[in-house]
């Protein structure tokens, strides 16, 4: 059997090398010269191959092979190249698959662990779990007659997976019940929305909320323009802050629908391979709303490629914090045993030629992906339309800086005791405690003195100390934390997150920085149609 299983990881491996080999000719100067080193890998593969039976015979404790090949032998041999190619066991393919559909099969909710459990966080207004009446706070203690005791939260997550019209079993406990509660909950298709919310922030300023780049997020975003009546606002605020992105063509469409037809969204070329430019085909078709992009160290990949066209056609002004910069093109393989992998075959172009990506030869891998180390002096200076001066090599940096406030030594204490945070009886979880005894919650819920009040017995009852002068100093920080988690509790995820952007300084700058946003996109259409000979049509 061990042989059987080691025949068939190297028969991954091998198959990796040789698609390496392909993308080599394909993306490289030749087909000959993949061919030509054909006996390189066949001598790597055969070295690997003693190594292998070198560490099975003689290793101190078991060897697992597939461990060695899969989380060993192939992510090292990618991490050489860059940080970004890399390799998907069975299980994170198929979770990359329902990422980049936009939908998978399950109950729709969000577990997180909390004191060696998992503790349901929010679910999906509207999802199964939500109509079977599962709430968060709940303690997680079975699924389908299994104890959930030892079991990791992805081990949780995967149980309450299956497929479509299947039933699942969910056996929770809650605050405020001397008994388990068990819900019947009919699995049905669960989409991954790439717009989590869009609403008007202020009067006539729409805010649209993106967090991913899936199959769906351009019919996402267009159904969120119309019901904004987008035509009409008077400035956009497009939020993606943390969107890590995911597919090219989704970001393109998404570029498309706000600048003018024909204008170039990105570009990509690699090792001797022909040059690919994505064009806006439709153009915005008469949407032109002033437009702030928020963005920070967390928006990567396709959310670059739309902040940086954005910037480049002076369509709107970028506020927050220098994106992440990962400006790597990698193409997707499916291989066997339903493994894939990811391969970095080009880089990526804003129109005004700047690379996206942030230097990761000179320093480590954790430097790259923890420390976000971006270069000292910018390493190339580009033009926009209008001839503003933009940089890159680094990723996307805004307009207009505004750095995420940090926390203080009191807040910080509190989040370590999950004061706010749904948990399981002890230390943790102040709202679900409140809520546990009282049922009815309404829209015009606030935090008054007898919540403090409540609040303060809380913190007491479960030793978490505090100075009143820091409860004083915070309070207004900490009544906000309250709401929010009442709110997303009571009445789901959009209505606690409408409450944490009331008091968000990115956001409330992005909202004074439209008029800003409208006057760089007239002036840079004026300059354009000038350089071009034409005359303006004012939108």
């Amino acid at each position: 059997m061990k042989s059987e299983r080691r025949g068939l990881s190297l028969f991954v491996v091998v198959l990796v090398l040789l698609v390496s080999a392909v993308l080599g000719g394909v993306y490289g100067p030749s087909v000959g010269a993949a061919a030509s080193s054909a006996d390189d890998y066949q001598t790597a593969v055969k070295q690997f191959t003693r190594v292998l039976d070198v560490v099975q015979s003689n290793y101190a404790d078991p060897v697992d092979v597939d461990k060695e090949v899969y989380q060993g032998a192939i992510p090292g041999m990618l991490r050489v190249l860059d940080p970004h190619s890399n390799f998907f066991d069975a299980r994170q393919f198929a979770l990359l698959r329902e990422d980049q559909r936009g939908r998978y099969y399950g109950v729709g909710m969000i577990v997180a662990p909390r004191e060696n459990h998992t503790v349901v966080m929010a679910p999906y207004v509207g999802a199964p779990a939500y109509n079977a009446g599962l709430r968060p706070g709940d303690v997680i203690i079975k699924v389908d007659e299994k104890a959930t005791d030892g079991l990791t939260t992805t081990e949780v997550a995967d149980m309450l997976k299956g497929q479509k019209g299947t039933i699942v079993k969910i056996v929770v406990t809650r605050e405020g019940y001397n008994e388990p509660l068990t819900f019947t909950v009919t699995r049905g298709e669960i989409p991954r929305h790439s717009v989590d919310i869009a609403f008007l922030i202020k009067p006539n300023i729409g805010y649209i909320r993106l967090s991913a780049f899936n199959e769906t997020t351009d019919h996402e975003i267009a159904e969120s323009l119309k019901e904004l009546n987008a035509s009409n606002l008077d400035g956009l605020v497009l939020d993606m802050r943390g969107n890590p992105g995911g597919l090219l063509n989704e970001a393109v469409a998404v570029g498309d629908m706000f600048l003018e037809k024909n204008q170039l969204i990105v570009s990509h070329h690699g090792r001797a391979s022909q040059d690919h430019r994505y064009y806006a085909v439709r153009g915005n078709q008469g949407i032109t709303v002033p437009l702030v992009i928020l963005v920070n160290n967390n928006s990567a990949s396709a959310t670059e490629i739309v902040s940086g066209a954005v910037q480049d056609h002076d369509r709107g002004l970028i506020v927050g914090e220098t994106t992440f910069g990962k400006g790597l093109v990698q193409t997707v393989q499916a291989l066997s045993e339903n493994t894939g992998l990811a391969l970095t075959t080009a880089r990526y172009y804003t129109p005004s030629g700047r690379l996206i990506q942030r230097d990761y030869k000179s320093i480590s891998l954790y430097q790259y992906h923890y420390e976000r180390k971006v270069p000292d002096h910018p390493t190339e200076i580009k033009l926009t339309d209008s001839g503003r001066q933009v940089t890159g090599g680094g990723g996307i940096t805004p307009d207009i800086i505004v750095s995420e406030p940090k926390l203080n030594k009191f807040q910080q204490e509190l989040f370590r005791f999950d004061v706010f945070y749904p948990a399981e009886a002890g230390v943790g979880g102040f709202t679900r405690a409140y809520l546990g005894e009282r049922p009815t919650i309404t829209h015009d819920f606030s935090v008054d003195d007898n919540v403090m009040h409540e609040f303060r017995n809380y913190l007491s009852k479960h030793n978490v100390r505090y100075a009143e002068a820091d409860l004083a100093e915070n309070q207004d920080w900490v009544k906000r934390k309250i709401k929010q988690e009442v709110f997303m509790s009571t009445f789901g995820m959009q209505d606690g997150f409408k409450v944490l952007l009331e008091a968000d300084p990115q956001v409330q700058k992005a909202v004074d920085s439209v008029p800003q946003a409208r006057a760089l996109y007239q002036n840079a259409r004026k300059i354009v149609a000038q350089r071009n000979g034409g005359a303006l049509d004012q939108p």
